[in-house]
């Protein structure tokens, strides 16, 4: 402002100016009268229509963190990677990409409350309530079992890797900025279109299974109109931004996390002989038919439809990317995986194995039987309980409501965070004044009119397509999320740093994210092999062959696809160790008063308290 500008007309300028207070414009002399009437407020309609306008100080990522401190120090400290073979005129600045996500501008709307919900019922849905049953028809109650026990052993030792990474570097909307930090930037990109490309898919597939689940009450349902009622209400539930997706998601994993427990509670009354006529259970099914079907490529067979189960769960490690105090809300939110794990889908589907046979008709979609296809249904069905399937089917609607509602927020803020990073159109960082990336959840929202395929008669294929396409690409995340962890210690030691410095650090270490990867990668070649080389491949056509491959396999040709796309037109090369930015946006806490401080506190609490904490 001028100098010349007095208090006054600072002051003058606060309010609107009465007409014909004004000189006429050839005057040097102004006599400005303010209006001190109070202005109307502004309608409820330019209320709601200016929310949608474009905000140009809101974005995923900061527009130019180069005026940080601290990101202008860390410019000095690490040399931009250039091209492997030299400058390339499609140069690719991973300074730059590490900079643009060094700090978080989302709000931080969501409470202690939704974090925990969203932690525990996050991932429970198609996965545990429907697709189950196919696994159980493939593979055998045993071969479940197994599947998703070593899919969930593998999931902790990422979380915890996932946690570490988190803490020390909150990344909005994509887990990719992991992998272009610390292993490749073109595999970063393909990572982060992965990712998005899960969720977009994920969309449809919940949506298709519920308006499945809606037919139970009646075969001769237009499915059309269900799949318009659903995808409406998860759109309007986006469209209320972060504090309504959280309060929406705190009510559906409320319902699922006590439906599942009183289900658990109920197959045990069942398997005992709780059922009137039925007796007991026990262990019968796994004698007759058998613990497994279709021996080790069932095995095999049952490990995508596992990894499709529990995708989801990494959404822990953006939940602490927004969340003020991770570093005591993030050991929580692990525990709560690992007792999800055991308590939501080890238990529940060893009842299941016990109570169903996998010879069960009814847990393979046909023509005759195109609806009861959830195990847990047919679980109560055969109990000869007339309310509860019902009540069942209501809860896996919500839970499958739910994982489409956070298919739709995290597809969305993954593409604007890609967009802002400059590795997806720019029209994708539209963000609104109320902090809604509305151009993203248009599109997320667009993908859910695949869902209206429910209507053909091919729906059960359909539904393979979807889980074909989102299951695997999990894997692939998850296993890139170990390997950077592994190379961000490995830079963390060569940069002269201990372990103890971290804000938190992985309890399974280094050696689980070992692990972790190592299941991964063996999943994906048991994987190759059932797709190459199905059970009874000798009895089909090379039609049937390749269809059979795709279906297990379609999420490795489109990251093969990205990561070639971006490589052969940047040029970039795998990140050194010595070139590893440990620094930038790196959270730094007052780590020794910090533990001072929680030791003391602990040493005050009763010892049921110090057991409650130490398990959850």
């Amino acid at each position: 402002m001028p100098s010349s500008y007095s208090s006054r007309d600072i002051e003058m300028s606060m309010f609107p100016i009465k007409e014909g207070s004004l000189a006429p414009a050839s005057s040097n002399y102004t006599m400005r009268e303010p209006l001190y009437d109070e202005m109307a407020p502004p309608r409820a309609l330019s209320q709601f229509i200016d929310g949608f306008r474009r905000d140009p100080a809101q974005r995923i990522t900061p527009k130019d963190p180069l005026n940080e401190i601290h990101a202008a120090e860390a410019a000095q400290l690490y040399r931009p990677m250039l091209a492997r073979d030299g400058p390339y005129p499609h140069y690719y600045d991973l300074r730059l990409a590490t900079l643009q996500t060094a700090q978080s501008h989302l709000a931080r709307k969501l409470k202690g409350r939704h974090l925990q919900m969203i932690a525990i019922g996050g991932s429970i849905g198609t996965g545990l309530f429907v697709a189950s049953g196919r696994a159980l028809e493939s593979g055998g109650p045993a071969s479940v079992l197994l599947a998703y026990f070593l899919i969930g052993t593998m999931l902790y030792c990422t979380v915890q890797a996932l946690g570490e990474l988190a803490v020390s570097f909150p990344v909005a909307g994509s887990f990719s900025a992991y992998s272009t930090r610390f292993l490749h930037p073109s595999w970063g990109f393909a990572m982060g279109w992965n990712y998005a490309l899960q969720w977009l898919i994920a969309l449809p597939l919940e949506i298709i299974s519920a308006s499945i689940v809606v037919t139970y009450w009646n075969h001769s349902l237009n499915k059309a109109v269900f799949v318009t009622v659903f995808l409406l209400a998860i759109v309007c539930i986006n469209l209320c931004g972060v504090k309504g997706y959280g309060e929406a998601e705190f009510v559906f994993a409320l319902v699922k996390v006590v439906a599942v427990i009183g289900f658990i509670l109920l197959g045990i009354v069942l398997n005992i002989g709780g059922a009137p006529g039925e007796g007991y259970i026990g262990g019968r099914y796994w004698r007759d038919p058998g613990a497994f079907h279709n021996g080790f490529k069932g095995l095999c067979s049952v490990f995508v439809t596992a990894a499709f189960a529990f995708a989801g769960t990494e959404l822990v490690g953006l939940a602490a990317a927004e969340t003020a105090n991770p570093r005591k809300s993030l050991p929580t939110a692990i525990k709560q995986v690992f007792w999800r794990i055991t308590l939501f889908y080890v238990v529940a589907l060893t009842l299941i194995g016990l109570l169903v046979p996998y010879n069960e008709k009814r847990l393979l979609l046909s023509d005759d039987i195109p609806t009861m296809a959830s195990p847990f249904v047919i679980a109560i069905e055969n109990a000869g309980i007339d309310v509860l399937p019902s009540v069942m089917n209501v809860v896996i609607l919500i839970a499958v409501l739910s994982v489409g509602n956070s298919s739709v927020f995290g597809s969305s803020r993954t593409l604007a965070a890609l967009a802002d990073q400059g590795q997806a159109p720019r029209i994708f960082s539209y963000v609104d004044r109320k902090g809604r990336p509305l151009v993203t959840i248009m599109v997320s929202s667009s993908v859910g009119l695949l869902a209206y395929l429910a209507d053909l008669e091919q729906e059960g294929e359909v539904l393979d397509w979807l889980v074909a396409i989102s299951g695997l690409s999990s894997i692939f995340t998850w296993a890139s999320i170990c390997l950077a962890h592994i190379r961000f210690r490995r830079a963390w030691a060569f940069k002269g740093h201990k372990v103890s410095e971290l804000a938190f650090h992985s309890q399974v270490g280094v050696w689980g994210s070992w692990l972790g990867f190592t299941i991964n990668i063996l999943i994906l070649v048991a994987q190759f092999w059932i797709g190459a080389w199905p059970v009874g491949y000798d009895r089909k056509s090379s039609a049937d062959l390749a269809k059979s491959f795709f279906l297990v396999y379609l999420a490795a040709p489109v990251v093969i696809i990205f990561f070639l796309s971006h490589y052969l037109w940047h040029r970039t090369s795998f990140v050194r160790i010595a070139d590893m930015d440990v620094d930038t946006g790196r959270r730094d806490f007052n780590l020794p008063i910090l533990m001072s401080q929680e030791r003391e506190e602990r040493q005050t609490w009763p010892a049921w308290k110090r057991m409650y904490k130490y398990l959850c």
